[in-house]
């Protein structure tokens, strides 16, 4: 698909697609043949034999077979050549094997029984070849030398042709090593030298046996990489055998068997002190609660109840919160080898390509600059220009989000080059211009002040254009929205409107001002229509997979949202550091980021960066089985989206957990037979790429095999899996990605607008094992949640410097309403099928995870404990009461454990994660306002929802840009009914302050004692509850909130005083016997 080729519209139902705007017709660039002497078993080179000559290995028909793998299928494979099938002849310097004829040409009693020998001649051989060449290839089998061992392997590298299945929709499928992740129809295409009048199966290529074969020969090079990896590493010293010259090279050459990351494990001094004092804590919050269980207060009864179990549940929930954290991990990345490996200078690169997908909803509340911005930084990312595609969600099909899309491509084409020119950080223009810093500062480039000021130039007339597009969509005409050409926009009636494709850049056109290329941006609209279910954002993401699969199908995905910018431009680079290692990759199902934000207010009074969760909760998942998925900032494997299961080791397939401690050992029957199959199954897959599904059984059947019934599907049964389109089905199978170099641009923009049909996903398993989940407005724990329980693991991935940044609702106002939301979302899993409690314990959860997951759904519960927590200190001022009854120096010891407990814990878990202790704080504050306000409005939405099926709007979060002032939005007041439950308990403390101070007064000293206690609860409180009461009184001309808390206060107490003392009245007796108990005089 062209990038000049116009906007295309289309509904699928309706047999419509419609070029709008044709510019030019840019031809397809024809194919030309590359007949390159490669191995097509391995993808090396083919080398010389002994005379000098191209090695032959087969003398039928040539079929290009390297040395090492002749000698491999010779000595443990078929002995035939995979092309016609005819028994390889014994070559001049190979040993002799079993079934070889005496053969008058061939002379060599010297290795014709010695099979070593022969091999590591031929390895010799072909290392000579390797190093003295002036340019390696990646794919070459590199030796590891400086180890003193030869190992003949070669590094994995990603295959653009792994296809689950050798027939179907796009032909049969080849397996070449050294192709592009991405296949360019432009590219010329490697061509085997075969007969085209005879079937190609005839000649092996499509033969499933050879495959495995070949995967087999290339999973034992691996492990011998691998195992002498773990050599060097276990050797004393560390030091590099290897002397000579070429050291240098000899050692890139072992950094390619090098982990492209590392765990770098919290320090035993900070994290063994913190494990101890969470099972001393655990132990005293036992005796605690038992003490406060046997001890009710007679004369406050309902008040102790209430006190109890709210205490009760709060230990219930601080178990859910606190273990998962057990086992934090840090991680670290080397980009260097990723670069080695996959990514080296003066040759093609292997990096594997990736889908970026960006969501909009409504220009108006999501400003287009900021899209603008976001996408500017996607086009410059640091990552090959072919191997990046940006998609451009606008579920809310807007002109405006058309039109500032149009403007950013063209600016694109200035903005790319200079940021590459100059390596500048971060790569999205409004923030790059709007940095305090000395940008002379290491620039050596004498033109670089120059272009600098011209590219700001430049900026400032594009957000010109930009803001003149804005002003203009404030007036929406009668007539609805027109285009440039008097073509009316297909998307006035947002609620009723087919879907539309553009692609603004490509690789066919668009570049930039150097005449370089530039990544793929493609604008879409899903298609809707009254009467269908469209899922809101999980429904606009689902439409992306599909669409990107038809068009580019990266085998990686990364989606952010329309405010989050990209802010380091290595970040799709760190992601890869774990994709695409060999150990972890194929069981990865995502590598989640963490957010940071700009224009937070100094003291982040909301609690915006939400520092404690990303850098402690999230880091104590990663050494579980790894983070939960956030919604923005994260890369995923496609394969995981599509509903596969990963490639498991036997380790994983051990029983789970809670089988194995409960249950015991399993006994021989049908789940014995389960296990073992499964465990054959992942032991399949995690021996070879084969594929899962094969097409040509699925149309013919396969009988015989009960157990194999399960996972061979009929295509009819495909279809209802991934719907009706046989170029996506066909993508779906591909495990790297990449399009057939002979498919027909017509033919992908077809499929292209059917697969954002409003009615593709009807009777299929999109949203429900596919894709992201439906069910819940937060469809992003919901879709973690699911790939983690199909046993798949995740990374959290925190480089040095932040790779996102966005905006955060800085006023209060807003920022509730986005926490209603998500707690609005947890609530509907709590109360749906996917529940952690009870879901998916058949699968590969582990336990620690589903705590957490739990944790996720439950918290807002919490509330309505907290809630009247947060009132009983005011209702035990108010009636002179107290939940304590009189305590002896024994129990006053548990009390005192258990507060500095609960301190020392925190200053711990500061220590060993980095938090300050005013991130921390203002966490905590937090939690109570929330829990106060919003978390307890989403528990009755969410029943009301579920069970009266009474819907509520989904709201979205304000991106607007600060134009009124630094942190204006901090200040304005916003009514909204989240503000009544936090306002009211507030003022009850206040007033039960006031009338507990009052009441002690009017007693005598006596009752100053137990005052102060009843007064510690109820300013704890109002302490938690500052933030809020800030927010809600405004700018009030700049006076410190707490001066006008105090002053009320004081006031207060003092009119009490002073009606109290009444120093206006004479003193007589009566006076002495009404301050009998005890007065002030």
């Amino acid at each position: 698909m062209e990038a000049s080729a116009g906007l295309v519209a289309g509904s699928y139902r309706r047999n419509e697609l419609v070029r709008i705007r044709h510019e030019s017709d840019g031809g397809t660039k024809p194919l030309k043949n590359m007949n390159g002497q490669i191995c097509q078993i391995c993808g090396d080179d083919v080398g010389l034999a002994e005379t000098g000559d191209v090695f032959v290995a087969c003398n039928e028909c040539a079929f290009p077979v390297c040395r090492p793998c002749y000698e491999y299928e010779r000595k443990d494979g078929t002995q035939c050549c995979p092309q016609c099938k005819t028994r390889f002849r014994r070559h001049r310097g190979s040993p002799r094997v079993e079934g070889d004829e005496d053969e008058d040409d061939v002379d060599d009693i010297e290795n014709e029984f010695n099979y070593a020998q022969g091999a590591n001649k031929a390895r010799h051989q072909r290392h000579g070849e390797e190093f003295s060449s002036s340019s390696r290839h990646e794919s070459q089998p590199i030796p590891l030398l400086t180890h003193g061992h030869t190992v003949s392997g070669e590094i994995r590298t990603p295959d653009t042709q792994s296809v689950r299945t050798t027939s179907g929709p796009l032909g049969p499928s080849d397996r070449n090593a050294i192709s592009s992740p991405y296949i360019d129809p432009r590219q010329p295409v490697p061509v085997r030298i075969v007969d085209p009048s005879k079937d190609l199966n005839s000649y092996g290529l499509g033969n499933v046996d050879w495959k495995e074969r070949v995967e087999g020969w290339k999973l034992k090079q691996e492990k011998n990489m691998l195992q002498m990896t773990g050599k060097y590493h276990e050797g004393k010293g560390g030091e590099i055998e290897g002397t000579g010259s070429n050291g240098e090279e000899l050692q890139m050459a072992d950094d390619t068997r090098l982990p492209m990351s590392r765990v770098v494990p919290i320090p035993s001094s900070r994290l063994t002190p913190y494990r101890v004092v969470i099972i001393l804590r655990l132990i005293i919050l036992c005796f605690f609660l038992q003490y406060r269980t046997t001890h009710p207060v007679k004369n406050a009864y309902p008040l102790w109840l209430t006190s109890v179990i709210c205490e009760i549940w709060f230990a219930f929930s601080w178990l859910l919160d606190q273990f998962p954290k057990w086992y934090p991990i840090n991680r670290e990345t080397y980009l260097d080898r990723l670069a080695i490996r996959y990514d080296r200078d003066g040759e093609p690169s292997q990096l594997v390509p990736v889908d970026v997908f960006v969501s909009t909803v409504d220009p108006l509340k999501e400003p287009p600059l900021v899209t603008a911005n976001t996408v500017l930084s996607i086009l410059s990312v640091d990552y090959p220009v072919d191997k990046v595609a940006c998609y451009v969600s606008d579920d809310g099909s807007a002109m405006l989000t058309f039109e500032s899309l149009s403007e950013t491509a063209e600016f694109a084409k200035k903005w790319v080059p200079f940021c590459k020119k100059f390596n500048i950080e971060p790569r999205a223009p409004e923030f790059y211009f709007a940095q305090k810093i000395d940008y002379l500062k290491d620039k050596i480039q004498p033109s670089f002040v120059k272009e600098r000021r011209a590219m700001k130039r430049e900026y400032e007339e594009f957000k010109v254009r930009i803001n003149a597009l804005v002003a203009k969509a404030q007036k929406i005409p009668e007539e609805g929205w027109t285009m440039q050409d008097g073509t009316p926009w297909p998307g006035n009636n947002t609620r009723d409107h087919p879907g539309m494709i553009q692609v603004f850049l490509g690789h066919s056109g668009g570049l930039d001002t150097d005449g370089n290329e530039l990544p793929r941006l493609i604008y879409v609209s899903r298609e809707k229509r009254p009467g269908f279910q469209h899922h809101k954002k999980a429904g606009a993401m689902n439409a992306l997979i599909r669409v990107s699969a038809v068009l580019t199908n990266g085998a990686y995905l990364l989606n952010v949202d329309c405010d989050h910018y990209f802010n380091n431009s290595k970040a799709i680079k760190e992601a890869m550091c774990f994709m695409m290692d060999p150990a972890i990759g194929k069981k990865c199902c995502y590598v989640q980021f963490p957010q940071r934000f700009d224009g937070i207010d100094l003291h982040d009074r909301y609690a915006n960066r939400n520092i404690v969760f990303f850098d402690i909760n999230m880091k104590g998942l990663d050494g579980i089985q790894g983070p939960v998925y956030v919604g923005t900032g994260c890369c995923f494997n496609r394969q995981a989206l599509y509903g596969y299961d990963p490639v498991l080791t036997e380790e994983d397939l051990e029983p789970n957990i809670i089988v194995k401690s409960c249950c015991g050992s399993r006994k021989k029957g049908k789940s014995s037979k389960k296990y073992n199959y499964e465990k054959r199954r992942g032991i399949n897959r995690s021996d070879s790429n084969a594929p899962l599904f094969n097409m040509e059984d699925i149309d013919e059947g396969f009988e015989g095999y009960d157990d194999e019934r399960s996972i061979l599907m009929s295509q009819r049964s495909v279809e209802k899996r991934f719907g009706q389109s046989p170029v996506f089905i066909a993508a779906t199978f591909m495990e790297q990605g990449g399009i057939p170099p002979t498919t027909n641009p017509a033919t992908l923009l077809k499929e292209a607008i059917h697969v954002i049909s409003c009615g593709y996903e009807d009777k299929t398993e999109w949203g429900k094992e596919i894709g992201w989940i439906y069910g819940s407005v937060t469809e992003d724990i919901l879709t973690g949640f699911k790939m983690h329980a199909r046993g798949w693991i995740s990374i959290y991935c925190n480089p040095p410097r932040p790779a996102f940044k966005g905006s955060a609702p800085i006023n209060l106002s807003d920022r509730l309403n986005q926490v209603l939301r998500w707690a609005l979302g947890s609530i509907e899993i709590l109360l749906s099928r996917h529940c952690p409690i009870w879901y998916g314990y058949h699968g590969r959860l582990r336990l620690l995870e589903r705590i957490a997951y739990i944790n996720t759904i439950v918290y807002p519960i919490t509330s309505i404990p907290l809630i009247a927590y947060c009132i009983l200190p005011a209702f035990c001022l108010i009636t002179d009461r107290f939940i304590i009854p009189e305590i002896s120096n024994y129990a006053s010891i548990w009390f005192i454990l258990l507060f500095i407990s609960i301190a020392v814990t925190g200053i711990l878990e500061l220590r060993w994660s980095g938090v300050s202790i005013e991130d921390w704080w203002r966490n905590e504050q937090f939690w109570v306002i929330g829990g106060t306000s919003a978390h307890l409005f989403a528990v009755f939405q969410g029943l009301l929802k579920v069970l009266a099926g009474i819907d509520t709007n989904f709201t979205v979060t304000s991106k607007a840009t600060d134009e009124d002032g630094d942190f204006a939005e901090l200040y304005i007041f916003k009514w909204t009914a989240l503000l009544i439950p936090p306002t009211t308990v507030l003022l009850v403390n206040l007033i039960g302050i006031v009338a507990g101070v009052s009441y002690a007064v009017n007693s005598g000293y006596q009752s100053w004692g137990p005052l102060f206690g009843k007064l510690f609860f109820a300013l704890w409180v109002i302490a938690h509850l500052y933030p809020f009461l800030k927010g809600l009184l405004g700018r009030q001309n700049r006076t410190p909130t707490i001066v006008i808390v105090w002053s009320v206060l004081l006031a207060s107490i003092f009119s009490l005083l002073w009606v109290r003392i009444n120093p206006f009245v004479d003193a007589n007796p009566n006076a002495n016997n009404f301050n009998g108990k005890g007065g002030v005089f």
